[in-house]
């Protein structure tokens, strides 16, 4: 019988906040994080908390052969430390069972390896530090940004020391091979390759609150039966999707949790398994290589980088974000760089997407934009007024501080309320009005 394999992706991106064009050279401030601590709140306690404690519980329950893995992008781990720091604890918590397996991805999110391979080393570097700082642990395997893989990502990734990587099981790219065995990457044999069950995958993570689809309701058994009939002659099943379905995605309502609950145990009673990818790399021998010449993903039907580089704006962004790196980097200024990264995350280009269909439904649900035009327009504003921030670093004016900006205009406002209560009064009249004119 077959090894299942579990993986959850955790991110949540750095929102922007409108920033329109009379705001250029005059406001250095692009994030909305008044939405993200809003976002950040919503979905920990409908998705966060409930599926760790039903995810500890399981592996009590079965003795700790319930095995999962997580990667947790950067900027969420940011994320939760500034609005949620007991999410923290609560995955710290989770890795203390040693049922679970923490992977390394780029810190912001990025598909910086589109265009700048340092880039993307110097993230991939900067998430690894993050996650020995929170889980004291250095990751073995690797998660690209989308499950992005090419045969070049998996050469550069073995040369990091990896010794294995995730990509997406589409036939598109697998030709006539199956996705559940464990492949070499192509021409680096110590890099193994875990792909994904994209079918028994979406099930869980898009189809199964479809009332549309002929084999709504998903139940346990029908689960596990598949997973029988997949099984018979194969190594391990990857089943690999956004930690978000639970809850976020797939709403309680629609019995995911309970979903969740059984399937484990209806598993292992079938005589199957479950390892993290470390431990189906070690267990299992390659079958063969996996050549992977084109890009891949497990983004929209075409499974390539279509979802962040189908259109004009998209590569616009693309072209001026990246065309910053060099400048920026020259200023050696820590906030600056800081801010230009959390431009690279893949989100804000697939806000941007103009596809129709079931991947424009799908893009639309996640862009917080009224349309991709209105993403393309605040993101060229941003971009912007960045090249003038960093002009202005290179000739060497002080930079706007945020916290003495945010102090200045509450001290204002604070002048501006005594006013307001002094005419309220009626005492003072005129003293009153000249406050309101020097304020």
């Amino acid at each position: 019988m077959a090894a299942i394999c579990f993986y959850f992706q955790v991110h949540q991106p750095d929102r922007l906040r409108e920033y329109r064009f009379f705001e250029i050279e005059k406001s250095p401030f692009y994030l909305d994080n008044a939405q993200n601590e809003l976002i950040m709140n919503r979905v920990a306690n409908k998705c966060y908390f409930p599926m760790i404690k039903l995810l500890k519980k399981i592996i009590k329950e079965t003795n700790g052969q319930f095995k999962c893995a997580f990667s947790l992008s950067g900027v969420f781990l940011e994320q939760a430390q500034n609005f949620v720091p007991s999410l923290i604890t609560a995955f710290q918590e989770l890795v203390e069972t040693d049922c679970v397996e923490i992977l390394a991805e780029t810190y912001y999110h990025s598909l910086a390896f589109l265009y700048s391979p340092d880039e993307w080393k110097a993230q991939i570097k900067k998430h690894e530090e993050k996650i020995f700082e929170i889980f004291k642990i250095k990751p073995k395997v690797f998660r690209n940004t989308e499950l992005i893989y090419n045969n070049s990502i998996g050469r550069e990734i073995a040369n990091l020391g990896y010794k294995g990587i995730l990509a997406e099981g589409h036939e598109k790219f697998l030709k006539w091979l199956s996705p559940n065995y464990i492949y070499q990457a192509a021409g680096h044999h110590d890099l193994k390759v875990l792909l994904r069950n994209y079918k028994l995958s979406d099930d869980i993570a898009f189809r199964f609150s479809n009332q549309a689809w002929s084999e709504w309701p998903l139940t346990t058994d029908k689960f596990t039966n598949w997973i029988n009939s997949f099984g018979e002659d194969s190594q391990c099943l990857n089943l690999f999707m956004d930690f978000e379905t639970f809850g976020e995605h797939q709403w309680d309502q629609t019995g995911i949790f309970e979903f969740m609950r059984y399937l484990p145990g209806e598993i292992l009673k079938n005589k199957h398994k479950f390892v993290t990818p470390s431990e189906a790399i070690e267990e299992f021998k390659p079958v063969g290589e996996y050549n992977c010449p084109e890009l891949s993903s497990w983004a929209d039907e075409n499974r390539d980088i279509s979802a962040w580089q189908s259109n004009n704006m998209q590569k616009e962004i693309f072209d001026k974000l990246y065309a910053l790196e060099e400048k920026v980097k020259s200023t050696k200024n820590e906030n600056l760089i800081d801010i230009w990264r959390r431009l690279t995350t893949s989100d804000h280009f697939y806000y941007i997407s103009t596809k129709d269909y079931a991947d424009g439904e799908v893009h639309k649900y996640f862009s917080p934009y009224d349309t991709p035009y209105d993403a393309y327009i605040n993101c060229m504003n941003i971009l912007a007024d960045l090249n003038y921030r960093i002009d202005q670093a290179l000739l060497g004016k002080p930079e706007i501080d945020e916290k003495c900006e945010i102090k200045k205009i509450t001290s204002q406002l604070d002048n501006i309320i005594h006013v307001i209560k002094d005419l309220k009064e009626n005492s003072n009249l005129k003293r009153s009005l000249s406050s309101v004119s020097e304020s």
